[in-house]
């Protein structure tokens, strides 16, 4: 999210992270950070200039040269540097009143190469290491704020991730250890409609300072914010650490609602489904078009029986019911691509499957990636048939399916296996705490705040959130508790964008 002027194709937009930010909201953190007309104002990555155009005593730097171009004739009164932002800093000591912007929000797969070399250098500086997978926008934080002299504030518009990014989490203790002040506004209305993240806003102040609690602001949209009609709450940095992870998301919730999980989630003895087994992605097969097989397929081949396992591809597979054996047989009298063509590494290959593994279709398979990395090539790993399936990629509300029907299951789902010590009576206490609890509105509740939003209103539960996922059942829990959770769900579910009951 920069205000570079690029090509307007939304695509070259989103490649570019460059959205053009509302005047009001450009207007509003201008005016917040600068308190003198004599204060210098920088913004790293000023695109078309319209935040250095509110104050004529201001820096920007433009790394794209038409955007320089239009930043200067918007702003003549300010300086445009075009530059790499990073490059720039290093051999820049000049300091500033305040910075304030809209950084590039470039995901790590394109914030590569010299430029991301650069600001992770810069970001080492100051005492930040940011993992493999950081964005763009937040080392450009933590370089502006190295840009500041003492007393210095910066005001930003900034992704929702900050409320959940793992690689967000240093980006928060930089700035509670750097400021006096942390402010985030959470706005739950979209600020650009084209684009799938929301967006928050930051506000800091007190550079060199430090603070131990993070003011978030709660707000519908914009207007209300600025009317100041918004929720406020202090968020306490160790707290929010200890239980949930350094994440701000889960304080969107109201005062009730929080309490009510936090209430479960502190005890110990609460079960989690990573305490009853193993929550992992399904196998990985390379060239999908080449290994599932359409039965009509299999039997022109002639593949036999015991190299072939049912599949679920998908979630459009799974509903909340049980995969059955009926399920699967539906799949085949549809004729669907459903079976794993699953050849051991140490099995004797009979001569009608060599065949197929020596047509153009398998020449080209074994090129793929996964293929020509190992050996042999069309033996697919981490062929397992779980206890549960679950959906990683969620609408409303994540599935969870029990494999009645002995399938296996891609990378396009989540698997779940009990631990191999559960048995009798003790796996089936495990199976009725893992069916009722993913139900309950704990369950829910937890999906909503383990997992996070990747935009479009979609829930992502990685492996790792999914097994922090509470499970209590229904019974268990009071009946006010069990209001104030699902009315926790609801409100998660607003704030990404599901508000159909």
């Amino acid at each position: 999210m920069s205000d570079a002027l690029v090509p307007q194709a939304p695509s070259d937009r989103k490649s570019a992270g460059a959205y053009f930010t509302p005047e009001p909201v450009a207007r509003t953190l201008v005016r917040w950070a600068v308190r003198h007309d004599g204060d210098t104002v920088l913004d790293p990555s000023c695109g078309d200039g319209r935040f250095i155009s509110l104050h004529g005593n201001s820096t920007g730097i433009e790394r794209e040269g038409a955007s320089a171009c239009s930043a200067r004739r918007r702003a003549p009164d300010a300086t445009v540097v075009e530059a790499d932002f990073f490059t720039w800093v290093a051999e820049n000591e000049r300091r500033f009143d305040c910075a304030v912007g809209n950084p590039p929000f470039i995901r790590y797969q394109r914030f590569n190469g010299a430029t991301r070399r650069a600001a992770l250098a810069c970001c080492r500086g100051h005492g930040v290491r940011f993992a493999a997978l950081a964005s763009s926008w937040a080392p450009f934080l933590v370089a502006a704020a190295g840009s500041l002299k003492p007393g210095g504030r910066m005001a930003f518009v900034v992704p929702a991730e900050i409320g959940h990014a793992p690689y967000a989490r240093p980006l928060l203790d930089f700035l509670v250890g750097s400021f006096d002040l942390v402010r985030i506004v959470a706005l739950r209305e979209k600020m650009f409609p084209d684009l799938s993240e929301d967006c928050w806003l930051l506000f800091a102040d007190g550079y060199g300072g430090a603070t131990s609690s993070i003011e978030l602001v709660r707000a519908e949209r914009f207007s209300r914010f600025a009317a100041g009609r918004a929720a406020i709450r202090r968020v306490g940095v160790r707290e929010c650490r200890a239980n949930h992870g350094g994440r701000l998301r889960p304080y969107l919730l109201s005062d009730g609602s929080l309490d009510s999980y936090a209430h479960f989630s502190q005890k110990p003895s609460a079960p989690r489904l990573g305490d009853l087994g193993r929550v992992g992605i399904g196998y990985v097969s390379g060239a999908n078009g080449f290994f599932h097989l359409r039965p009509s397929t299999a039997e022109r081949l002639g593949i036999p029986r015991e190299f072939l396992v049912p599949s679920v591809r998908g979630g459009r597979y799974l509903t909340d019911r049980p995969v059955t054996p009926d399920a699967v047989r539906r799949w085949l009298e549809r004729d669907d691509p459903v079976l794993l063509l699953r050849i051991p590494p140490e099995a004797r290959v009979p001569a009608v499957v060599r065949r197929y593994l020596d047509t153009d279709a398998a020449h080209r398979a074994r090129e793929a990636f996964k293929c020509r990395s190992r050996t042999p090539w069309y033996s697919v790993p981490d062929v397992r048939k779980p206890d549960f399936f679950l959906t990683y990629m969620n609408g409303r509300t994540p599935a969870l399916a029990e494999n009645a029907a002995g399938c296996t299951c891609t990378n396009a789902l989540l698997a779940f296996e009990f631990r191999e010590n559960l048995s009798g009576r003790a796996r089936t206490a495990a199976r009725r705490t893992v069916l009722s609890g993913w139900a309950s509105a704990l369950g829910r509740l937890s999906c909503e705040l383990e997992g996070h939003p990747l935009g479009g209103g979609l829930l992502k539960l990685e492996p790792g959130e999914a097994r922090r996922v509470l499970l209590l059942p229904d019974d268990g829990i009071e009946p006010e508790t069990r209001r104030a959770l699902l009315d926790g769900v609801e409100t998660m579910r607003r704030w990404r964008h599901i508000d159909a009951p």
